[in-house]
């Protein structure tokens, strides 16, 4: 990615009054989570929206950039499969998808204080190392999840990857697409294309969600992959999703 120098520049700028003002007032985020968990997860729930809700006025406001949805989510959505191209999403599908529960490095739950906020919301950890025992817990999770009514977002490609990059699904979307048996929404995002993995850059533009077409429960593994695989890549180049298809 190249950058004049004023552009450069304003980015920067951008960038770090961005890291400035969001971080600083998560700590007070986090404050007010601590009083509210013993009221519940009805409480904790309205925290973590109005801290998604900060993050998306942040995110229009200091960086500039302007979110699109195309499609729309099915009223009795319960399993997501979306693309992971950068922190936005993370932070953004709280507010997108109403309280959903996030599939999430276990890493994620040693952060002090936060990550015991997180798994009182009802983060799903995933264990990367473990294997099928992890694999199991994660099923459990979310089967609970759904039963408490709400909807299971899974990182199918298991990491952040760089826009335009398509690796294979993990396992652990097999592993869900066949314990779950419902409808899976799969969505694609282009968030990289403004805020690469691993850069402190972000600059101002459009991130679009695109929601496909429900994936029903019971095709094949291979099928159900193929499809998934496909529709949260839909918004990579169109060089990229003709050397995918190979």
């Amino acid at each position: 990615m190249t950058y004049s120098p004023l552009s450069w520049t304003v980015t920067l700028v951008r960038s770090l009054l961005f890291a400035l003002l969001f971080y600083s007032l998560t700590v007070p985020v986090l404050i007010i989570a601590l009083i509210a968990r013993p009221f519940g997860r009805a409480a904790l729930e309205g925290v973590a929206m109005a801290w998604s809700s900060l993050h998306r006025l942040l995110v229009r406001v200091v960086l500039g950039q302007r979110i699109v949805v195309e499609g729309t989510l099915q009223d009795d959505a319960q399993f997501v499969v979306c693309k992971h191209e950068s922190m936005f999403e993370t932070l953004d599908a709280i507010r997108l998808f109403n309280h959903p529960a996030v599939a999430a490095k276990r890493e994620l739950l040693s952060i002090p204080v936060w990550g015991s906020l997180a798994k009182s919301y009802g983060l799903i950890p995933v264990d990367r190392e473990a294997g099928a025992s992890a694999l199991r817990k994660v099923r459990t999770a979310a089967l609970e999840a759904m039963k408490q009514g709400r909807i299971v977002i899974f990182y199918p490609e298991g990491t952040r990857v760089t826009h335009g990059e398509a690796p294979d699904l993990k396992a652990g979307f097999a592993g869900l697409y066949t314990v779950l048996r419902v409808p899976v929404t799969p969505v694609a995002i282009d968030s990289g294309r403004l805020s690469p993995r691993r850069s402190f850059l972000k600059r101002a533009g459009t991130i679009t969600y695109r929601i496909g077409e429900p994936i029903p429960p019971g095709l094949p593994r291979a099928e159900a992959e193929a499809r998934a695989h496909a529709a949260i890549n839909a918004l990579n180049p169109p060089s990229a999703r003709a050397h995918d298809s190979v």
